[in-house]
């Protein structure tokens, strides 16, 4: 992402939901999911070094009730599938973080919850 778009995301995030942490490569991903245990990741796949998605299997392997919004400027369903595959909840456009991101983290997190309940 862009630092605009990233200063973007940020600040919607923020205002809907409070507390953000952003961290800028799969290492930092990783501890920082291990040692925080938030209820929502939203990755973007351009931060990842490994386009195999070995990270995200990592992720989920790690924190199993972590939910993972993947972000992605590419909209071919190749990549769709193997990102779900791979273990992401849920598959975001950039072009559409606008509308889709905060509908999908509520959703996402409102699940959490419920099974938690």
């Amino acid at each position: 992402m862009t630092d605009d778009i990233r200063s973007r995301v940020r600040g919607l995030l923020e205002t809907a939901f409070g507390t953000v942490v952003m961290v800028a490569d799969e290492a930092s991903l990783l501890e920082g999911a291990v040692r925080l245990r938030p209820e929502v990741a939203i990755v973007d796949l351009s931060l990842a070094r490994d386009s195999g998605l070995g990270w995200l299997r990592e992720l989920r392997q790690r924190c199993p009730d972590l939910r993972v919004i993947v972000l992605s400027v590419h909209d071919e369903q190749s990549v769709y599938r193997a990102a779900m595959a791979a273990g992401a909840d849920a598959f975001v456009l950039k072009r559409a973080i606008a509308t889709d991101l905060l509908p999908v983290v509520d959703a996402l997190a409102g699940a959490k919850r419920a099974n938690m309940a």
